[in-house]
């Protein structure tokens, strides 16, 4: 294998080598504030980039204090997507020469992009995406995984996959289809639409639209919103809502059967109907 041409580990090792604060956490108490944070790359997915999203994301979505995370990226935008410079650099090389092939690109793809968006999705945390600009390819997807998307004026919706011969990833073709329905999903991915904040909210595609200035404060309030509710409500909502959006009714109702008598024994559901009753 030539020199040139780094394996999927080596790719991996040598992004964990540049120390740049390329993700940053802000804590408050059980909220944080995740923001990627290379503005003059529009926060593309570089290796480095990536690698620190998916450890910080690992070790926010495995701390017991902490119950919501706010996903954003430093102005002008929320993440252009899968950075162009990894794939010529890395994904070509590795196609023509190296010893992995397709199969390195598919480690990446899986572990690493793949890794973030099923840290989102899997762990009993809300994750509030909120979209302060443009949101492309695979940044896209991170933030239709999210629970609650919030998105700036500024926000724009970016399916930029077909316009450099991908195909919909890590998501997003489940993700839309489910909100769009196939026609609209095949319609927003063919015509590479640019979909902006106020579209994206008349679509369904964002729980809420908000100035660019109110963005964060609308986030943190729905994060007051979730933390709000009795510990095990959101926890146990999360999972529930997600597999019934790939089941039958009759899978949907019986999942819930079995849930809510467990939520019957909690204290958060005493003190509510306490206070309900007076």
């Amino acid at each position: 294998m030539s020199a040139t041409v780094m394996s999927h580990a080596e790719l991996v090792a040598s992004a964990r080598e540049d120390e740049r604060p390329l993700v940053e956490v802000e804590r408050d108490g059980s909220r944080t504030l995740l923001r990627m944070n290379d503005p003059a790359k529009l926060n593309a997915l570089s290796a480095p980039l990536t690698v620190q999203l998916l450890d910080r994301l690992t070790e926010l979505t495995t701390d017991p204090d902490v119950r919501t995370i706010v996903l954003t990226g430093a102005d002008p935008a929320f993440s252009a997507g899968g950075d162009l410079r990894l794939m010529r650099d890395f994904a070509q090389p590795m196609l023509e020469s190296g010893d992995e092939g397709a199969a390195g690109i598919c480690r990446w793809i899986r572990n690493q992009f793949g890794g973030v968006a099923r840290t989102i999705v899997n762990t009993d945390k809300t994750v509030i995406a909120a979209i302060n600009g443009p949101a492309a390819g695979v940044g896209l997807a991170f933030a239709l995984a999210s629970d609650i998307l919030v998105a700036s004026e500024r926000a724009a919706i970016v399916p930029a996959f077909g316009k450099i011969g991908l195909i919909p990833e890590v998501g997003t073709s489940w993700l839309l289809t489910r909100r769009l329905g196939y026609q609209g999903a095949f319609g927003l991915f063919a015509s590479g639409e640019i979909v902006d904040g106020a579209r994206a909210g008349e679509l369904g595609l964002v729980n809420e639209v908000v100035a660019h200035d109110d963005l964060l404060p609308a986030a943190e309030r729905w994060a007051a919103r979730i933390e709000a509710l009795p510990p095990h409500v959101p926890e146990m909502m999360k999972p529930l809502l997600r597999r019934a959006a790939d089941a039958s009714w009759e899978q949907s109702i019986a999942m819930e059967e079995f849930a809510e008598p467990s939520t019957f024994t909690t204290a958060g559901h005493r003190a509510g109907v306490a206070a309900l009753l007076g």
